[in-house]
């Protein structure tokens, strides 16, 4: 027995010292570069069979093949994707998530390259480097963190390596090459992992999928260590090695015993997983999410017409063997659950294969159990649906590379404890439903399934479901403070992209009539999502042109074709534009009735935008924000000029805009506040202006901020109203709850205090200002007030007219009226302006007011043509205005601002001051966080100064 037990230790010595290896690797890789390179694996494969073929096909002896393989082909290789892949990433300012797309497409490019020349088949025949011995594997490994360790720590470049992570930036203003870091950082992972591939490459099998997806399940060991720590690396993979080496010890009887047989054979693939869903993440939120498409107009007509006819053709022209033909349809519905998930929603997931090839389980399953296949298919498809919410509750907490982990994790557990496990596959068999046995007629019902999911997903791409799914994917900070219930939603697009999955695995599994647990390999399934990138993932032409070109070209006489292809177009995903864009040119703006005005925006089709001071923010008549406003807030007075490009201009003598009474907090208007000079520059949305002699309007009711209105605040207007109609009597606004944080402690994981016993009561009706140093503790208790950060249990309390509001979410608050706004915009590029300020309307405290867009969009002069282009064409200013028009759109009672001065000029900031008193003066509660002492001494009743984490006194 002790006999046993040391001799399973040793092979567990061995395992672990490869996965060290590929730790340490990860770690200096992700520590210089910030890239998580999920390429490790194929790195590691290509110079095993580099090293087999030096030789054992050319003969050439061990060392010298080792030393070339080692010291040259792998840090070579680093070299070349640092210099070919990653750098013009970085140069490019590419955030996290487009350079784990890049090392993506490195893998599948690497696999496919090592399948084109080497061939698909397993060799067993790979040279052994350090012999049998696993304690000198483990030296070596031991020796080899040491080293770095030693570098890191009493080096120039050590001190180098550790600047560049700290703070890349400062450490190039310093004088650091961090480009030589960087490359420094490659060679090293690409040398680790070359060592990594030949310590492996006897122990298992060598082939261009094997090997590359063992060394990724091993990335755990890193994700243990937070990509930081090579003794927790260290530790965790030798740990885990042994203790999967001690599982196979175990033989228990019944169905446990395959159950342990499979645990003890991947077990990484568990500590993945679990370090994945369990464990702090690498990345951050909203920070490493895939970026938004670029926007585009829908499909051209004619496009649509050549697929279907193309789609059609093997009907009609081809023979009655359509074993190549009928993969398509089901591949696209596959790849339309990518499109869901990665394209709509814009999470990265990677274990749809998983989810296909569930479906085509549960249906061979069931069909085996004397269901009829077309029943089964129905049932399946639910019940993967089913596994995909229980697997994605866990996931859709993690954000970006964590999620990327998580959803990849999840994707190799399915493949390893389900799908190529004996008890779960054995005697299946998996046929056609009646009466579709024949190559045609199962073709055209895969064509009209594929149909009703087209239809499907192009409703959900619509409405208000689809700006709130484009808003989650754009920004999903921006669209939990806008309301939308972001947990809710992403559950939404994982549980149908796993139905999506499930239907389009079981009719790839008909198709072939056999269940082929390769089919769905997690590796494939790596493939599918960098194809969909790589053409487009908010298209729905992208999963038919895509499952086209994979099956056609795997089709062809030279496997690892369509691998290498995708790859290579995959690493370059970052700088070119997705390939279906060029089939959608850019949507125009519609041009207004008369031509475009010539102070008008600048047209989405790239003209020239006009030169001269930008204009203003115009200074609006504004109603109560709560709701109740104020006698001609948000009415149609008889001579208001219409909106632009609404509706054609009244006939008679129009009238300007008149003098908005909304002086400065202490109650001194200048004589011209908010007046409308004849010679002011036009509103930014390019409206007409109106011409004839003019008529003054009533003044708003919105007196001066500090209580003191000027004199004619509040009286009648004198012109007589409409005929036969009588002035409605205005309603007396509500007050508004009161917003309180009591005894507010808030400390960071490593015992930073960010805040120290804060209160804080923000008053109706009035601007509350809250100023200090930057590191004072403003955004974070501003994050708690809006419910981004929670404090912990018993460190403070959060009211909301007396309502406990401490554990609630930001979508949560926002519907219960406290909207925000952020430093940094938090606008959603791929809406249009519109579409941006709805969103507000339908996720906010009061929904259903088919008003509401409106005035917000006339609040802040986004009224005209502006309105209906993409939020990516616009400048800083504008999508300041349109931040706040969707905050209140929803008609909060609450509103709390994060420098919404930022990136405006005085013409702005003034206009901005000046809406934001007639706001708080119909009855808003205002927070501004704000470094500009003008603005704030000009609109703010209280001022709060904070230091160390707490409010001066």
């Amino acid at each position: 027995m002790a006999s046993l037990t040391y001799e399973l230790t040793l092979a567990g010595l061995a395992v672990g010292s490869a996965a060290a290896l590929t730790g340490i690797g990860l770690i200096v890789t992700y520590r210089a570069t910030g890239v998580l390179n999920l390429a490790h694996g194929a790195v590691a494969m290509i110079c095993a069979y580099v090293l087999r073929q030096l030789v054992v096909v050319w003969g050439w002896p061990l060392p010298l093949g080792a030393l070339v393989t080692l010291l040259v082909v792998a840090p070579g290789l680093g070299l070349i994707l640092d210099r070919g892949v990653f750098r013009p990433l970085a140069l490019l300012g590419s955030n996290p998530a487009q350079t784990l797309v890049a090392s993506i497409g490195v893998f599948v490019l690497l696999v496919g390259g090592a399948a084109l020349l080497w061939g698909g088949g397993a060799r067993d025949d790979a040279p052994v480097l350090l012999g049998d011995d696993p304690w000198t594997q483990l030296a070596a490994v031991v020796a080899l963190a040491c080293l770095v360790a030693a570098v890191t720590r009493w080096t120039r470049f050590g001190r180098e390596l550790r600047a560049v992570v700290d703070n890349r930036p400062l450490a190039v203003l310093s004088g650091v090459d961090a480009d030589r870091v960087a490359a420094a950082g490659w060679a090293f992972g690409s040398f680790t992992a070359g060592l990594t591939g030949v310590l492996l490459a006897p122990y298992v099998r060598l082939d261009p999928y094997g090997m590359p997806l063992l060394v990724v399940e091993v990335i755990a060991v890193a994700v243990i260590a937070r990509m930081r720590s090579l003794p927790v690396a260290v530790a965790a993979a030798i740990a885990i090695g042994v203790a999967q080496a001690q599982l196979t010890r175990l033989h228990p009887e019944g169905w446990a015993g395959p159950l342990v047989q499979a645990l003890g054979a991947n077990l990484f693939v568990v500590a993945l997983l679990v370090a994945a869903l369990v464990l702090p993440g690498v990345g951050g939120k909203g920070r490493d999410a895939l970026p938004p498409p670029p926007r585009a107009s829908r499909v051209p007509t004619p496009v649509w017409l050549i697929t279907g006819i193309v789609l059609l053709l093997p009907l009609g022209f081809a023979g009655s063997d359509l074993h190549t033909a009928v993969q398509v349809p089901a591949l696209a519905v596959i790849l339309l659950s990518l499109v869901v998930v990665a394209g709509r929603g814009g999470q990265i997931a990677l274990g749809q294969a998983a989810y296909a090839g569930l479906g085509a389980l549960l249906t061979a399953l069931l069909a085996t159990a004397g269901v009829p296949t077309l029943l089964a298919l129905g049932l399946a498809v639910p019940m993967v649906a089913v596994v995909g919410l229980v697997t994605a509750w866990p996931a859709i907490r993690r954000h970006g590379l964590a999620l990327a982990l998580a959803t990849l994790a999840t994707g190799v557990a399915v493949s390893r404890f389900v799908l190529t496990q004996p008890y779960a596959t054995a005697g299946l068999s998996l046929g056609r439903p009646a009466g579709f046995t024949d190559d045609r007629a199962y073709y055209a019902l895969e064509l009209l399934l594929l149909a009703g999911c087209l239809a499907l997903v192009a409703a959900l791409r619509r409405g208000r479901t689809g700006r709130a799914l484009a808003a989650l994917r754009d920004h999903e900070p921006g669209a939990e403070a806008s309301g939308v219930p972001v947990p809710a939603l992403k559950l939404l697009a994982f549980v149908l992209g796993a139905a999506l999955a499930a239907l389009g695995g079981a009719l790839l599994g008909m198709g072939l009539r056999a269940f082929d647990p390769e089919a769905y390999d997690p590796i494939r399934g790596l493939l599918w999502f960098a194809a969909v990138l790589v053409l487009g993932a908010d298209s729905l032409l992208t999963p038919l042109a895509a499952a086209a070109l994979l099956i056609t070209l795997d089709a062809g006489p030279q496997a690892g074709t369509a691998a290498a292809l995708i790859g290579l177009l995959a690493t370059q995903a970052g700088r070119l534009p997705p390939l279906t864009t060029w089939l959608t040119p850019s949507p125009k703006p519609p041009t207004p009735p008369g031509g475009p005005h010539p102070h008008g925006p600048t047209a989405a089709d790239g003209a020239q935008p006009p030169t001269g001071r930008p204009a203003p923010l115009p200074p609006t008549r504004t109603g109560g924000a709560a709701g109740n406003p104020s006698p001609s807030a948000g009415r149609t007075h008889p001579h208001d000029p219409p909106p632009a490009g609404d509706a054609p201009p009244p006939t008679g003598r129009p009238a300007p805009l008149s003098t908005t009474r909304t002086g400065g907090a202490a109650g001194n208007p200048s004589p011209s506040a908010g007046r409308t000079h004849p010679h002011d520059p036009p509103p930014a949305d390019g409206a007409q202006p109106p011409t004839g002699k003019p008529a003054p309007l009533p003044p708003t009711r919105t007196g001066g901020a500090g209580g003191n209105p000027s004199p004619t605040a509040g009286r009648a207007h004198p012109h007589r109203p409409a005929p036969g109609r009588a002035p409605e009597p205005p309603t007396p606004p509500a007050p508004a709850p009161e917003l309180r944080a009591d005894n507010l402690t808030l400390t960071y994981p490593g015992g930073i205090t960010a805040l120290s016993h804060v209160t804080i009561t923000l008053a109706p009706a009035r601007v509350t200002a809250l100023v200090g140093p930057n590191g004072a503790g403003k955004s974070t208790l501003f994050d708690c007030l809006a419910g981004t950060l929670h404090p912990r249990r018993h460190q403070g309390l959060i009211t909301l007219g007396g309502t406990d509001i401490t554990s609630r979410p930001a979508h949560a608050r926002t519907r219960l009226g406290i909207a925000r706004t952020f430093q940094r915009l938090a606008v959603f590029p791929s809406l249009s302006v519109e579409e941006n300020v709805r969103l507000g309307a339908e996720q906010g405290r009061v929904r259903g007011d088919p008003a509401a867009v409106e005035r917000s969009l006339r609040l802040f002069g986004l009224a005209g043509p502006v309105r209906h282009r993409a939020a990516a064409d616009l400048p800083t200013g504008t999508l300041r205005r349109v931040e706040l028009a969707r905050a209140l759109a929803g008609r909060p009672h609450t509103l709390l601002l994060d420098e919404p001065a930022a990136g405006l000029d005085a013409d702005e900031t003034a206009a901005l001051a000046r809406i934001l008193a007639a706001l708080a003066a119909d009855g808003l509660t205002v927070l501004v966080v704000e470094h500009d002492p003008d603005l704030v001494a000009g609109i703010a009743h209280t001022v709060h100064t904070m230091e160390g984490g707490r409010i001066l006194p």
